[in-house]
C-alpha cells in the first residue's frame, strides 16, 4: 500500500484499549503514527515502525501534541457484556462501576480529541447506562474486505460513534465457521482472542474514513 502524502506533520491514529493492534496496522502501512494504549503493554512507549505501544491506564493517558485523525476504543466488556448477565450479581457494583468508568474515558478521549471516533462493545448494558449504539454488525458483514474474503464468522458488535465517523459498506460473506468466538476452548489467551479486532472490519474502516479530509481542508493523496 502507498504512502499518504500531506504538508502537514505526520498525523496520529488513537486505539484505545487495544493489545493486538489489528484495528491500525491499514493506518500505519499508510504512514500514519498510532499509539495502541492498553495496561497489559509493558509499562512506557515502545515504537515498532509506525505503531506505539503504549502501557498505561487509558484514565490517565493523553494523546501526544498533534492532529488526531482518528480514534478507536474497545473498552473491556467483561462486567457490562449481556452475555455474562448471569453473574451480574455476583460481580458486586465495583466491577461495574469500573467497566463504565473505562467506558467512560473513551468518550471523553474521543470529545477532546474531536476526532472522528468509534468505540466497540459487545451487546451490553452500556445501551441502559448511555445510549443505543450507532451501528452493530457481524464480522462477516466485512469478510469481503480481505483478499482472499474471510473472518467468516458471526459475533454481534456494536458500535458507538461521532464527529464524522464514516461506517464502511458492507461485503459479506458466508458466515461457514458460525459462532466460533464462543466456542474456543479455555486458555489463558481466550479472552484476548475473543477481543480481537477482525482484520476485514479494521481495514473496510480504514478504506471509508482514510480519505476525509485534513483539518487545512486538503485531501490526502497517494502516491
Amino acid at each position: 500500500m502507498g504512502r499518504f502524502v500531506t504538508e502537514m506533520a505526520q498525523q496520529i491514529v488513537v486505539s484505545l484499549f487495544d493489545v493486538t493492534g489489528n484495528m491500525v496496522l491499514p493506518w500505519a502501512e499508510a504512514g500514519f503514527l498510532c499509539y495502541c494504549v492498553d495496561i497489559q503493554h509493558p509499562p512506557g512507549e515502545h515504537r515498532q515502525g509506525n505503531i506505539i505501544r503504549v502501557g498505561a491506564d487509558v484514565r490517565e493517558w493523553l494523546p501526544p501534541f498533534g492532529p488526531v485523525k482518528i480514534l478507536f476504543a474497545f473498552p473491556p466488556c467483561t462486567h457490562v457484556a449481556v452475555s455474562g448477565a448471569r453473574w451480574f450479581q455476583d460481580k458486586g457494583l465495583g466491577a461495574l462501576i469500573d467497566s463504565l468508568e473505562l467506558f467512560d474515558a473513551a468518550v471523553r478521549l474521543a470529545e477532546w480529541t474531536k476526532a472522528p471516533y468509534m468505540i466497540e462493545n459487545p451487546v451490553s448494558t452500556v445501551s441502559t447506562y448511555w445510549r443505543k449504539p450507532d451501528y452493530t454488525f457481524d464480522p462477516c458483514d466485512y469478510g469481503g474486505h480481505l483478499s482472499p474474503p474471510g473472518d467468516a464468522y458471526t459475533k454481534k458488535t456494536c458500535l458507538w460513534t461521532g464527529n464524522g465517523f464514516v461506517m464502511p459498506k458492507r461485503r459479506r460473506v458466508v458466515p461457514v465457521d458460525g459462532s466460533r468466538m464462543y466456542h474456543l476452548s479455555p486458555s489463558e489467551n481466550r479472552a484476548a482472542l475473543r477481543s480481537e479486532t477482525p482484520r476485514a472490519f479494521a481495514r473496510a474502516v480504514f478504506g471509508a474514513n482514510c480519505r476525509r479530509r485534513n483539518n487545512s481542508g486538503r485531501k490526502l493523496l497517494r502516491k
